[in-house]
């Protein structure tokens, strides 16, 4: 997420059949890593926040991400840590169920991908003067 104007940049979805899937973690973040290139964030200092997952955690995977990442992890049971993105979270949740039907769809990845578009060109947010992210992007000539 951009705490700019609150726009979902990248987001990963994988099956893994083991329930660790510790390659889609790291595809996952070769995805970030494009995703802040292509946004020309590519030399600015991200961060990434994750919870405490062994995969996190690691050695490895640490040391996949490049010089301009910081890390940020959650501390055990304290979501107010991060509490952008773990409102974030809430919301993609209930809005994933009650307004886009996930339950019910086939089609995840679909349902996923139409979320994120919806969430950045089409939801108006109090907090963006009743913008969506990308509409208060491009008005104030970000691009």
């Amino acid at each position: 997420m951009d705490l700019f104007n609150h726009e979902i940049v990248a987001y990963d979805l994988r099956l893994s059949k083991s329930g660790h899937g510790v390659a889609n973690h790291y595809q996952a973040l070769r995805n970030f890593q494009k995703a802040k290139e292509k946004r020309g964030y590519k030399d600015l200092e991200t961060i990434l926040h994750s919870d405490q997952g062994a995969i996190y955690t690691s050695q490895a995977f640490n040391a996949q991400l490049d010089s301009t990442i910081k890390r940020s992890m959650s501390r055990k049971g304290t979501p107010t840590d991060n509490p952008v993105l773990e409102s974030l979270n809430g919301w993609i949740k209930d809005e994933l169920r009650l307004d886009f039907n996930l339950k019910q769809t086939n089609d995840v990845y679909r349902c996923i991908h139409d979320y994120v578009k919806y969430y950045n060109h089409i939801r108006r947010a109090w907090s963006l003067h009743y913008k969506s992210p990308v509409q208060y992007r491009t008005e104030l000539s970000f691009n």
